[in-house]
């Protein structure tokens, strides 16, 4: 197996199937050197090419674990050196954009599937890994008329080996339900964050001096890593302006409640909020 990208989710891959007994060697490959050497020697990964076609040319399974903005530039560099019947697959939390491009340079017998574990939070990086990341969540896999059907079938059963609940659907539903449930909150954490941030009392104190947990908690995920989040926004923009739409318009409808003091109105408005929230956890 290769890894491209020994960060959180890469090196929480690797551990798991090395726990496991899934796979022999791991190679990782990645653009900071102190970092694979820092897996190598904790042995999470077995060596670290400098040369990506080196990482990759006797790889039996490549997982994509970068950016999803590099995702197809990596495939272009890599293609002629993956020998056929090697199955690759990656973890970016956008399909579409991602699957399309990356299906139109696939080399003859080498076989792609795309995966979105489920997994992780707003920690990142190789320190941050754990063996059971991936135990008990869910994985998206994103077949389309061009996936192997063989191909899909070993790619599902190795996430599944490592304790995931592996579900099928188009790129698109993928994009529209993440774009939902995963981009707009890590927007509104953002925005949330930047406009509390930049907010002070009268007498120059910052407000978010005096912010408890429930700020805490809603915030959680501005913590998550810029670079990381501004690729996925970007690939999913379509979707994801819709739906910042549509949270604009609630919030609009909110503030009109409040303006013309209608309590009842607002009352169902956290009502149904509560009903929402206790149907996910």
């Amino acid at each position: 197996m290769t890894i491209i990208g020994v960060g959180l989710l890469g090196a929480s891959l690797a551990k798991a199937c090395k726990e496991r007994g899934l796979v022999g060697e791991i190679a990782g490959y990645g653009r900071n050197r102190e970092n694979l050497e820092k897996a190598r020697q904790l042995k999470i990964i077995d060596h670290c090419p400098a040369d990506l076609a080196e990482a990759v040319k006797d790889a039996d399974l490549i997982v994509l674990c970068t950016p999803v903005s590099t995702l197809v530039p990596l495939l272009q560099n890599m293609a002629s050196a993956v020998r056929p019947g090697t199955l690759i697959t990656d973890v970016g939390s956008v399909k579409g954009p991602v699957v399309k491009g990356i299906d139109q340079l696939m080399p003859e017998g080498v076989f792609f599937v795309g995966s979105h574990p489920i997994a992780g939070g707003e920690n990142s990086g190789l320190e941050a890994s754990t063996a059971n990341l991936y135990q008990d969540a869910k994985c998206i896999v994103t077949p389309t008329t061009a996936t192997d059907k063989t191909a899909l079938e070993k790619i599902s059963a190795l996430w599944k080996a490592v304790g995931m609940k592996v579900i099928s659907l188009s790129t698109d539903e993928h994009d529209f339900i993440f774009g939902a449930v995963s981009h707009l909150p890590h927007i509104v954490a953002y925005a949330l964050m930047n406009t509390l941030g930049a907010l002070k009392t009268p007498d120059g104190c910052e407000v978010t001096a005096y912010s408890g947990a429930g700020l805490r908690d809603i915030t959680r995920i501005a913590s998550s890593d810029p670079v990381m989040w501004r690729d996925i926004c970007l690939s999913n923009r379509d979707h994801l302006l819709n739906l910042i739409d549509e949270f604009q318009q609630k919030l609009e409808e909110i503030r009109h409640t409040i303006e013309k003091g209608d309590g009842e109105e607002l009352k169902k408005e956290f009502m149904d909020a509560n009903k929402y929230r206790l149907s996910v956890i």
